[in-house]
This record gives C-alpha cells, structure tokens and sequence, in this order.
C-alpha cells in the first residue's frame, strides 16, 4: 500500500484528481469506480475544473458507483443516483448512460446484485476504483464484520453510519437502515484502489487501515490485500499512524523505475 500524505483537503482533491486525470489521459474509455460521502466530493471538484478548461475529456468514460440506499426513490436528493449524478455525471460531462448505480428500488435485490456483478464484468472490470472510508473502517457500505470475499449485495447499516449520514437527512431516522453495495470481494477486483481521507475524525480508522492487523472489523484494511492500492490522506488523517515518518522519507525518496530493454 502506497501511503501519500499532504498539507490539508485542497491537496488530497489534487493529488487524488491528477491520478484520475492520468488514468484517463492513458485510457479515454476508462472503467471509474465512484464513491459517494463527503471524502471524493473535492476530488470532483478538482476533475470537473479540468473538464471545464478543457484539459480533460471523459466522455468516453464509464462509471460504476459503489453503492445506494434501499428504499429512497431515484430523485430523492440523497438517493446514490441523485448523488452521482449532480456530483460526477454532470459536472465532470460523462454519458449518463455510461453511469450505473446499484437498484436499491429492486423487486429482488439479490437478483440486483448480481446483475450489477454482471454489468462490471461486461464493461471489462474496473480500472481505477477511488474510495472513502468511515470512521468504523467501512468502505462503500461493508460495514465491520463484512467478508473480504463478498460481492455486490444488501447490508444492514451500522448505527454509527447512519449517525454519521443523518447530517445529510432530516435526522437519523430518516437515514434508511439498508443499502445495496458491491462487495469487498468486487471493489478488490479493480486494477487499481485509491483512497483519500481527510479529517482528524478518520485518522483512527486510517490508522487500521494501514497499520493494523487484517481484519474484518476494519473493512478498509482489505486494501493490505491489493498491488495497487494507494492511500492519499491529509495531516490530520494521519495524525495515528505510528510509522508516519517513514512514509513520508519514502514519498521523498521514491526509487527510480527501470524498465530493461525487451522486458
């Protein structure tokens, strides 16, 4: 896991979008994978300014969101739908048909699950998926406890996620207490993980993440598991690790790569 630490949120949104940028400038028809919650929301930002001058074009880019509440109608101003599409769709110009979010409205939500599965695959797997995480460790919605092989699939919302998501209601019991989310099985399948964290409220969970055991009560600690996975968090989400001076002796002192002729 490469653990990037900058000065505040302004640099984890541009630290975070030259990454995305990158990505797609290599692929214009790259698969993202989107988060919703407060932490990406300044990495959008940071892509749609490069949209809008003209120095990033994602068009021809797909996006699969990680998740959506059951039960809010599709305009529901805090449906995952609504989110995505007033948050990446719009401001960043991509095809709304090339964006998709779980069913939480589903007849059969099981069967929703594992039609998204489906729909990742089709579109040849993600290839950059950029994540939050919770103050439990959650990432999309696996909460504490969630199998590090699950796939797409209903969850039962922690009491603390619904806390922490109440400030986006009316109040707590107007938060749903179910959601359909891909599966940390699913999100490990993209080729690429980028997390960004911001906040002295995620430094305990970041602090799981990265330096703690792996395990299921920390979700975000899968990410140990991945090859390409990148951790891009502020100071004060840093403020737990044990080890932040090594990390930041290994941002200043990245080897060179050499790539030896007709390998």
């Amino acid at each position: 896991m490469d653990v990037i630490i900058v000065e505040n949120a302004a640099a984890v949104a541009e630290h975070a979008a030259a990454r995305i940028a990158a990505r797609i400038a290599e692929k214009p028809n790259a698969v993202l994978g989107v988060a919703t919650g407060s932490s990406p929301l300044g990495t959008y930002e940071a892509l749609a300014t490069r949209v809008t001058a003209g120095e990033l074009d994602c068009s021809a880019v797909s996006a699969f969101a990680l998740d959506e509440y059951v039960g809010l109608p599709l305009t529901h101003p805090e449906s995952y739908h609504e989110v995505i599409r007033t948050t990446v769709t719009e401001p960043l110009g991509i095809d709304a048909a090339r964006v998709h979010v779980p069913d939480g409205g589903a007849v059969d939500l099981e069967a929703a699950g594992a039609d998204y599965e489906r729909r990742i695959r089709d579109a040849g797997g993600v290839d950059l998926q950029l994540l939050g995480i919770g103050a439990n460790g959650h990432i999309g919605f696996n909460e504490p406890c969630s199998s590090f092989a699950s796939r797409t699939r209903v969850k039962t919302l922690a009491p603390q996620t619904r806390a922490d998501n109440a400030r986006f209601f009316d109040g707590i019991d107007d938060v749903p207490l179910h959601c359909i989310t891909q599966g940390l099985g699913t999100i490990l399948d993209a080729r690429e993980l980028l997390l960004v964290a911001q906040g002295e409220a995620k430094a305990d969970a970041v602090a799981a993440m990265v330096e703690g055991p792996l395990a299921s009560i920390c979700p975000a600690s899968a990410l140990q598991l991945h090859a390409q996975a990148t951790v891009i968090i502020d100071r004060s989400a840093a403020s737990k690790l044990r080890l932040i001076d090594y990390y930041e002796h290994v941002q200043r002192n990245k080897p060179a790569v050499r790539v030896a002729a007709g390998v």
